[in-house]
């Protein structure tokens, strides 16, 4: 088996539904390195020729064909691009478009881009209030509109909390704003009077020491910030915080922002707005 193996994602559109699909299969084959390209809006069978004479050429040249992810859902653009190549080409519309038809009783629409395009302007106009909502509300810049909040991400600084909102809101569409713990806070051994309203809009964020160092170490390097000892007393107290608070927390340490966006959706009971 090549340890290598060269990736095509193909579509009418963005590309991004394939590269997703097609990420998450390639995950399950570990030992083979995947060099990736994408080819977006390939809408047209002229424009699927091109890319059928490059796949082509390509298998000319490697010892290994290539492995196509498509989104094609004009039939003949799809056939267009096997034409005249021998690369292995996994069309998800393909496999699942027809075995849906035949279920539903009814064709489908069979039109580009609508899994990303914005014909539903109510639901882009809550992406962009989401997205805009968190960043102004971004490390508590601002605390005067928590009570729009559908949650509240807390946690020392350089604990993911940003990056989670941002995506909370990018793909759920979920108003998420953020409040960074401090040294500060930490005093008084209670939630921060801003905070206090809000209590059960409050989800929080942790992460290992060691890898909270090396964060912060990459922004602030040989800072007290940054120290170990620093980052082990501020996230010991803000993991007492709160368990002493009743503060239903995530350790960041090992989980990508995906896992973090869907489990705290579904501990803290959100309602997602954007599919």
């Amino acid at each position: 088996m090549s340890s290598q193996r060269k990736v095509f994602f193909v579509s009418d559109r963005t590309g991004i539904t394939a590269e997703v699909l097609g990420h998450s299969l390639l995950t399950q084959f570990e030992g083979i390195a995947f060099k990736r390209t994408t080819l977006p809006f390939i809408d047209s069978v002229e424009k699927a020729q091109a890319v059928a004479q490059q796949l082509a050429d390509f298998c000319l040249e490697s010892e290994t064909r290539p492995i196509v992810f498509s989104t094609m859902v004009d039939g003949a653009i799809r056939n267009a691009l096997r034409q005249r190549n021998n690369a292995l080409h996994l069309d998800f519309f393909e496999k699942f478009i027809d075995p849906l038809e035949q279920e539903l009783g009814m064709m489908s629409s069979h039109t580009m881009g609508k899994s990303h395009a914005i014909d539903d302007n109510d639901e882009y106009k809550t992406r962009i209030d989401a997205v805009n909502f968190t960043m102004n509300s971004d490390d508590g810049a601002s605390t005067k509109h928590y009570d729009e909040a559908d949650v509240i991400l807390v946690g020392v600084s350089r604990s993911g909390k940003t990056p989670t909102c941002l995506y909370l809101a990018l793909h759920y569409g979920i108003k998420a704003a953020n409040y960074p713990l401090v040294p500060e806070d930490f005093d008084s051994e209670k939630l921060p009077n801003r905070l206090q309203p809000y209590r059960q809009k409050l989800f929080g964020l942790t992460i290992h020491p060691e890898r909270l160092q090396q964060i912060r170490r990459e922004r602030k390097p040989d800072s007290r910030y940054a120290a170990l000892d620093n980052c082990k007393f501020e996230l010991a107290e803000a993991e007492s915080l709160m368990r002493r608070e009743r503060i239903p927390f995530l350790d960041t340490t090992h989980k990508s922002v995906e896992e973090l966006a869907s489990t705290i959706i579904h501990s803290a009971g959100l309602t997602r707005r954007l599919f």
